[in-house]
C-alpha cells in the first residue's frame, strides 16, 4: 500500500467506491436444504461465526455501463462476529457484523501496517476517538454500543480480516493491542478526531472545512512532515478532447464541441470553447474528471501514482498546449490529524501521544471506558451473497450450519440455501 487508505474520514459523509473484484467461488450444482416455507417470506438472516470468522463473497446487481472495460463490482471479504443480512426494500442485500469492538478496531484499514509504531498507534488511538464521538458513546465498559457505524470513508474504512490474509497486518494488531481503552478526551468525552491523508502544508479548523462550529482541538497548524506521500506534490495533464468529453457526460458541456481554454478563480472553474463558456464551482469539475476519467478512459485516468486524477482542492488550473494543466498539494479534508504527516513525525523520533497532541490542540491520551460490541453497516445493494464460516460451530438463525455454506439472495423475497 503506497497510499493511506481513505481520503478523508469526516463527520459529513462523502463515500468513496473501493470495491474488491475477485470472483466468487464456482457454486455447486444445486442445494441440499433450504428453509422451511411460512406464510411470511424472511426479510433478513443472521449467520453467527462463534469464535472463527465468516468469508463473504458478494454480487452487485448488473446494470447498464457507459464505461469501457466495465466489471460488476464484488464483494470479498473476511469478518469475524455476527453477520446480519437484510432484504431492502429495492430487493438488494444489506450486510452489517456486530463484533467486539476492539476486533473492529483491528480490521480497521486507514494506514499500510509498515509504517513506524508511532504512526500506527497514534492511528489507532485516533480511529478508536473518533468511532466513540461519533456514535455518541456514553455506555459503561463493556456494554453493547447500539449506535451502528459505517464502513467507508464517511466514517473510517473498515475492511475485516484480510483477504488474502497478510502477515504484515500483526504489527496494526499490536498498536491496537498496546493502544486499548486509550482515547482522547475533551470536556470527559471522546475527542471528534477526524484525520487526513495528505495536507497542503498546513490543516486547517473544523469550522472552515464542515462549516461546523468551532473546536478549540481542530485548530490550523503548519505541516512540514508529509513530504513522502505520493500526493504530496502532484501535477495532472487533461486534454482538451477528454476534458469535453468527461464534461459532457457529467451534463456540464454539450456535446461534440470542442474546449479551447479553462481557468479557475477562488472556487469557480470557467470553461471556454465552441460551446459557448461555462462556469461551475470546482467540486462539481473535479467530480466530472474523477469519475468519468476512469471509466471513458481506464488506460489513462488516473495518472500513476495518483490515487484519484484531481486528488484535492488545493490546486491551481490552466490551459497549456490543448490541454488543462492542474497543478496540485494534498489528498483529503484538511482538518485534524494529517497521516503521512504523522509518519514523518514518528520517523523524527515523535511517541504516539506527540504526534496526537500536535494535530489535536495538546490533547493526550487518556483511559476511557469501551464498548463490549459495536455493529458495523460493511456494505449495502448487494445482489447475492456466498458465506464460508471458518468452523463448522457456526450457525444460521439459531440453527448449527455444520460444515455447510450458505447462499442468500435477493430480489422480490429473500432466499437462503444451504450447501455442503
Amino acid at each position: 500500500m503506497l497510499l493511506v487508505a481513505c481520503e478523508a474520514c469526516t463527520s459529513t459523509p462523502a463515500p468513496r467506491a473501493d470495491r474488491p473484484t475477485s470472483e466468487p467461488a464456482t457454486a455447486p450444482s444445486g442445494p441440499t436444504s433450504s428453509p422451511t416455507p411460512t406464510s411470511e417470506a424472511p426479510t433478513s438472516a443472521v449467520i453467527r461465526s462463534r469464535g472463527g470468522s465468516l468469508l463473504v463473497r458478494g454480487a452487485y446487481p448488473r446494470v447498464a455501463s457507459r464505461c469501457v472495460r466495465y466489471r460488476r463490482p464484488r464483494l470479498l471479504a473476511r469478518y469475524p462476529g455476527t453477520l446480519s443480512v437484510k432484504r431492502s426494500d429495492d430487493g438488494t442485500l444489506a450486510l452489517t457484523v456486530t463484533l467486539p469492538f476492539e476486533d473492529y478496531l483491528r480490521g480497521i484499514a486507514e494506514v499500510p501496517p509498515s509504517w513506524p509504531r508511532a504512526a500506527l498507534e497514534a492511528q489507532a488511538i485516533a480511529a478508536r476517538s473518533y468511532a466513540l464521538a461519533t456514535t455518541g458513546w456514553e455506555g459503561a465498559d463493556g456494554e453493547p454500543l447500539k449506535t451502528p457505524i459505517c464502513a467507508t470513508t464517511s466514517c473510517q474504512v473498515y475492511r475485516g480480516i484480510p483477504v488474502p490474509f497478510d502477515p504484515s497486518v500483526r504489527r496494526w494488531f499490536a498498536a491496537v493491542r498496546g493502544t486499548s481503552s486509550e482515547v482522547l478526551l475533551y470536556g470527559d468525552r471522546p475527542a471528534d478526531t477526524v484525520y487526513f491523508s495528505t495536507s497542503n502544508g498546513q490543516t486547517y479548523g473544523n469550522d472552515e472545512v464542515f462549516g461546523s462550529a468551532p473546536l478549540p482541538y481542530l485548530r490550523p497548524v503548519v505541516e512540514r512532515d508529509d513530504g513522502a506521500s505520493p500526493v504530496s506534490h502532484w501535477n495532472v495533464r487533461v486534454p482538451f478532447d477528454d476534458l469535453a468529453s468527461f464534461l459532457h457526460e457529467a451534463g456540464e458541456w454539450p456535446p461534440n464541441r470542442t474546449i479551447s481554454s479553462v481557468g479557475l478563480a477562488g472556487s469557480t472553474v470557467t470553461v471556454r470553447g465552441e460551446g459557448g463558456s461555462r462556469s461551475m464551482d470546482l467540486t462539481t469539475f473535479r467530480d466530472a474528471v474523477n469519475v468519468w476519467g476512469p471509466c471513458l478512459k481506464p488506460g489513462r485516468y488516473p495518472p500513476s501514482p495518483l490515487p484519484v486524477t484531481l486528488p484535492s482542492r488545493w490546486m491551481t488550473l490552466s490551459s497549456n498546449g490543448g490541454a488543462a494543466v492542474a497543478v496540485g498539494r494534498g489528498w483529503g479534508h484538511g482538518a485534524g490529524m494529517v497521516q503521512w504527516g504523522a509518519y514523518g513525525k514518528a520517523l523524527r523520533g515523535l511517541s504516539a501521544s506527540d504526534i496526537l497532541a500536535y494535530y489535536y490542540g495538546g490533547l493526550r491520551p487518556q483511559t476511557y471506558p469501551e464498548p463490549g460490541l459495536i455493529h458495523v453497516r460493511v456494505v449495502s445493494g448487494l445482489a447475492s451473497i456466498r458465506v464460508v464460516p471458518s468452523r463448522p460451530r457456526a450457525t444460521l438463525d439459531g440453527e448449527a450450519l455444520g460444515s455447510h455454506r450458505v447462499k442468500i439472495t435477493g430480489g422480490d423475497e429473500l432466499i437462503v440455501t444451504t450447501r455442503p
